[in-house]
């Protein structure tokens, strides 16, 4: 028996020692969160938007001159504008917009690329603090402007990757030029980063194009498929390769196929003229727009469905608009159909959804988490409005997001 009581002693002791140190812990957060000064909290967003620590001076005599000046400006209470300034640093450029848009380039989702068209077009357009949504539709691209750098090529990546790889400024040499100019598309077909090199040799390669729309969804709406489901729509854009009675059962088509492809359909149908094909390496390639000819992807399988429906031509429609994927917020201004992947673009970059993602997508990167309670997400709300109010400049809300979550020195 007293065995036992010792042991039940000692494990009760444990049992207080560890919850006075965590409540040790919490206190010193709580703490440091409380009694943070201007030093904490300029450092606190630097770290997170330049996405590297502060180098000190060359004499190691004091801390990096941008972040004394960034103290002063917390100190004074303007919050926003030492935000503004950790903007301007070469690494929020080649590191935090880097590392944030990555995984947006590839069907696997990792950060772990080389530098290419999609990712310098888009921090070239957050850079200038152009309208983020010409992403979606717009005869834009990003090259870079050194003389020793390889030319732009549509069949490879090397430009990109030597700017990189030489460790060339991101903030100073990219330069805004014509797609259309550049890769030979007509300026009607140019559609951003969805006409990009990368995207194309990622969601165009193969298969049936569906997958350019379901990652241009992921990636800009915060949607899957999955979440878009609406089985109460008129599924009369479905193409003939998907069965309508899958394993020899209906019921599989009309409760689960069809919720995804009624809407989807319609809308991949923007790019009936696109297809990435290889030359001479796996890695070389280049994007392929045959002006008035539908694909042989999107007739393929035809068998499945005969009566279903035949490609004709790359006039899309957004099926969405009615049913609960109003809650989208579809732009009134846009026509709701149109031709070609341009206008499609349009039609996504202009809906509430497209704002609302690029915020959260912020948060996240920001503050390193999702926005998780009221005070959370009435930031996201308001960071949304500026946004809109601001042009869709995408800076300002990385500095509206830096100076709410150092408020707390969020973890």
């Amino acid at each position: 028996m007293s065995s036992r009581r010792s042991g039940q002693t000692d494990q009760h002791r444990s049992l207080r020692v560890g919850g006075n140190i965590l409540l040790v812990i919490g206190l010193a957060l709580i703490c440091a969160s409380v009694m943070a000064g201007p030093a904490e909290r300029a450092k606190f967003i630097h770290d997170r938007l330049a996405g590297v620590p502060p180098v000190p001076s060359p004499a190691a005599t004091q801390a990096e001159p941008l972040l004394v000046q960034m103290s002063s400006l917390v100190a004074a209470g303007n919050v926003e504008a030492a935000a503004l300034l950790a903007t301007r640093t070469e690494t929020f450029y080649a590191v935090t917009l880097k590392t944030m848009a990555a995984p947006w380039t590839n069907r696997e989702q990792t950060p772990f690329v080389p530098l290419d068209d999609y990712l310098a077009t888009f921090i070239g357009v957050v850079r200038d603090d152009l309208d983020l949504r010409r992403l979606l539709w717009d005869d834009i691209v990003y090259v870079g402007n050194a003389t020793q750098l390889p030319a732009y090529a549509s069949a490879n990546n090397d430009h990109y990757e030597a700017l990189e790889n030489q460790g060339l400024s991101l903030r100073d040499t990219l330069e805004l030029r014509s797609q259309a100019a550049l890769t030979g598309l007509p300026a009607e077909a140019s559609a951003g980063i969805l006409t990009s090199r990368s995207a194309a040799k990622a969601f165009f390669i193969d298969g049936t194009n569906r997958a350019m729309l379901r990652f241009t969804l992921m990636n800009h709406l915060c949607r899957d498929l999955e979440q878009l489901e609406d089985i109460t729509g008129v599924p009369d854009r479905i193409r003939q390769d998907v069965s309508r009675s899958p394993g020899g059962d209906s019921r599989l088509f009309n409760n689960g196929c069809v919720g995804c492809h009624t809407g989807m359909d319609p809308l991949a149908q923007a790019f009936a003229y696109y297809n990435f094909e290889y030359t001479d390496t796996p890695e070389n390639g280049r994007l392929v727009y045959t002006a008035g000819q539908v694909q042989d992807k999107y007739l393929i399988n035809a068998d499945n469905f005969p009566h279903g429906f035949r490609t004709p031509d790359d006039q899309w429609a957004n099926y969405w608009r009615a049913g609960p994927n109003r809650v989208l917020g579809w732009d009134a201004s846009q026509p709701g159909a149109g031709q070609g992947a341009s206008s499609m673009g349009a039609e996504l970059a202009n809906s509430a959804a497209f704002a609302q993602c690029q915020v959260e997508k912020v948060f996240a990167t920001v503050c390193l988490r999702k926005p998780a309670d009221a005070s959370d997400r009435s930031l996201v709300s308001q960071a949304v409005a500026r946004f809109a109010d601001s042009g869709y400049q995408l800076r300002q809300v990385f500095v509206d997001t830096a100076t709410y979550c150092s408020a707390g020195l969020a973890p």
